[in-house]
C-alpha cells in the first residue's frame, strides 16, 4: 500500500501512540496541539518528532492532509471541527476519534459538510495506555470502510462499523455502561473490602469464580435467573448496603444495584416466567417491553 498523508489534530496519549504506529508503517504525518501556541511549546514539538510527525499551524496541518484525525479531549471536539470547516476541501476525509455522545457526532458531520469533505465517526473501544495502536476502533459514516481500510493497512486496527453516523459512537458508549460500571464496581468491593480487613480473601474468590467458568457463562445464568430471584436478590442487596454503611462505606453503586432489584419487582416477572427462561435474551426482552410500557 503507498504512502498516505495524514494530520492528526491533538497530540496527547492518543495522537502520540497512533503517529508512531502510523509513520511506522510508513504514512507521512503532520501534527496540531494548541500547546504548539505556546512559549514553552519545545517540549510538544520533540514529542511530535518522536512519533514522526512534522508540527505546524492547525491551518497547515488539515490543509496537508488526505486523512485528518481529530484526537482532542472531548469537550473540544466541537470546536475544532468548526475551526477546521474553512481549512477542509472536497476529497479530504475527517475522521473524529473523540469520545463524544451519537448527537455530538452527528452536530460533527453537519458542521463539516460545509467543507466539502468526507466524515468518518471512530469510536476507540479500549484504553489506549494499555493495549496501544492495536487497540480496536470503529467506523462510520458513508467513506467509513475506505478509511478503516487505509488507517489499518498503515497500523491501526480499524473496523468498519455503519454507513450511519452516530451508531459506532452508540456502540462505544453503551459498551461503557459495562466497562465502567465493572471498574467502579470493582473499587467499591475492594474498598469495602479494604475496611472490613478482608479485601484480598475477597479478590481471590471473585477472580478464581471468573477464571473457571466463560463470562458468557456466568453473564448469561446472572441474566436468566434474574427473571426468578429478583425479589429475594432485593432483599440480600438491602442487606449488603446496610452491611456497607456499618463499617463506614458510602454504597455508592452498591445502592443503585438495589434499586434496579426493586424496580424489577414492578416488572410482571413471575406471571411471564414461572421458571428460569431458556435465555438471557428473552429476559432482556421482556423488560425493555415493560420499561417502554412504564414510559
Amino acid at each position: 500500500m503507498g504512502s498516505i498523508r495524514i494530520s492528526v489534530i491533538g497530540f496527547g496519549e492518543v495522537g502520540t501512540c497512533f503517529s508512531k504506529a502510523l509513520s511506522s508503517k510508513g504514512a507521512e504525518l503532520r501534527a496540531y496541539d494548541r500547546l504548539l501556541e505556546r512559549d514553552d511549546s519545545e517540549k510538544i514539538r520533540s514529542r511530535m518528532a518522536d512519533a514522526g510527525a512534522q508540527s505546524g499551524s492547525l491551518e497547515e496541518v488539515v490543509q496537508a492532509g488526505e486523512i485528518v484525525l481529530s484526537t482532542v479531549t472531548t469537550q473540544y471536539a466541537v470546536a475544532v471541527a468548526e475551526a477546521c470547516v474553512p481549512l477542509l476541501r472536497p476529497g479530504q476525509f475527517f475522521v473524529d476519534l473523540n469520545s463524544t455522545s451519537p448527537a455530538v457526532k452527528v452536530r460533527i458531520g453537519e458542521l463539516l459538510s460545509a467543507s466539502g469533505c468526507d466524515f468518518v465517526e471512530g469510536a476507540i473501544l479500549g484504553a489506549i495506555g494499555a493495549t496501544g495502536a492495536g487497540t480496536r476502533i470503529l467506523a462510520g459514516g458513508e467513506k467509513g470502510a475506505q478509511v478503516a481500510e487505509r488507517l489499518t493497512g498503515h497500523g491501526l486496527n480499524v473496523s468498519y462499523y455503519s454507513p450511519e453516523i452516530g451508531k459506532a459512537s452508540m456502540f462505544k458508549m453503551l459498551r461503557g455502561i459495562l466497562t465502567k460500571g465493572l471498574e467502579t464496581l470493582l473499587l467499591e468491593f475492594l474498598i469495602a473490602g479494604k475496611r472490613a480487613g478482608i479485601e484480598r480473601d475477597l479478590w481471590d474468590e471473585i477472580t478464581d469464580f471468573m477464571e473457571k467458568r466463560s463470562f458468557a457463562a456466568i453473564g448469561g445464568n446472572w441474566m436468566q435467573t434474574h427473571a426468578v430471584a429478583y425479589e429475594r436478590r432485593y432483599h440480600e442487596m438491602v442487606q449488603v448496603a446496610e452491611t456497607m454503611r456499618e463499617i463506614g462505606i458510602e454504597p455508592i453503586m452498591t445502592d443503585a444495584t438495589t434499586a434496579f432489584f426493586k424496580r424489577s419487582m414492578a416488572l410482571d416477572f413471575d406471571s411471564t416466567f414461572p421458571e428460569k427462561p431458556r435465555s438471557f435474551e428473552a429476559v432482556v426482552e421482556h423488560m425493555e417491553e415493560q420499561l417502554r410500557k412504564g414510559q
